[in-house]
């Protein structure tokens, strides 16, 4: 059977490598954005990307923007990436919890036209809030988002699960960690880091002893296509590379990879609040065959490439 995806925040980070990533697996893909982004031009012109522009609140309507040439007999995979607002902007936040949910409703719709229908939940580490470090992180820890931002994924997560299951809706939700590579937005701290080595400034941070698992962009927009095509009904997956390690050693190899002096590297205090994760991604490898194929280093190099 052939598939349609739908990509909501498809010309955002994640959202954007997962869209190139289905067009490389021969999808019809509807790259879902909202009118007046700066990144709307990303994509260039492809015989299988169908580019639509709505607003969040209108997300319930996304059925009336679809060919039916391309949900007839076709299975309908719907990606749910968008998601707005700082991490403790509480208002809008609020706002991308009722989007998610008329994103579902959208589903629904397409399940009620007899499509086979799969609902992909995009959600993220700042969901586990803080936890131990001293032992791994599988996708059973409680929940305890110390931000407005995890909380509302974690909520937008109950929601969706439960009213997927109540209208019999194939439902999979993946929670990235920290996603690195191509069309990632400046001001984070990995770019911005390699761009002002580069220049040969000091750079200033934290006491970086926490775990963290950076992986690439690319890696993860392949993740997130298994999960709707071979994740489990109701289950929850880590999106990570797996390879975590304290934060001071990708610095330092970053510094190194680029011939940068270590000397301008300077560490400070540990961050408050201190997150630190050992991720597990067992069930992700086992459940879907995925697999890490970029380096941390292919990463990098992509920092070099006009491509945000």
């Amino acid at each position: 059977m052939m598939r349609t995806a739908i990509v909501t925040g498809a010309f955002g980070f994640a959202g954007a490598n997962l869209v190139e990533q289905l067009l490389e697996s021969n999808y019809v893909v509807y790259a879902i954005g909202r009118e007046g982004s700066l990144h709307n031009d990303r994509f260039q012109s492809a015989q299988n990307l169908k580019t639509r522009f709505i607003d969040m609140e209108d997300y319930d309507k996304i059925p009336n923007l679809i060919d039916e040439e391309d949900i007839k007999d076709k299975e309908v995979i719907f990606f749910h990436l968008s998601w707005g607002g700082g991490r403790d902007d509480f208002d809008s936040q609020v706002k991308n919890i009722d989007g998610s949910l008329k994103a579902m409703d959208s589903a629904i719709s397409f399940a009620d036209k007899g499509n086979k229908v799969v609902f992909v939940g995009i959600g993220s580490q700042a969901e586990y809030g803080v936890k131990d470090d001293s032992k791994e992180l599988d996708e059973n820890a409680l929940l305890e988002p110390f931000s407005a931002y995890g909380a509302a994924k974690a909520a937008a997560f109950h929601l969706i699960k439960n009213k997927a299951k109540k209208a019999e809706i194939h439902f999979v939700w993946g929670r990235i960690f920290s996603l690195i590579g191509k069309y990632e937005p400046e001001g984070r701290m990995l770019p911005d880091l390699v761009r002002k080595l580069k220049r040969g400034e000091e750079v200033y941070l934290s006491s970086c002893r926490q775990y963290w698992d950076y992986l690439d962009a690319k890696d993860a927009a392949k993740a997130i296509m298994l999960l709707g095509e071979k994740g489990r009904d109701g289950e929850v997956y880590n999106i990570a590379s797996g390879n975590y390690k304290e934060l001071k050693v990708f610095v330092k190899e970053a510094a190194k990879y680029i011939g940068a002096d270590e000397k301008l590297l300077h560490f400070g205090k540990d961050p408050e609040p201190y997150v630190s994760f050992k991720p597990m991604v067992k069930k992700l490898m086992e459940d879907t065959g995925w697999k890490v194929e970029s380096s941390f280093f292919d990463s990098i190099d992509c920092y070099d490439q006009n491509v945000r």
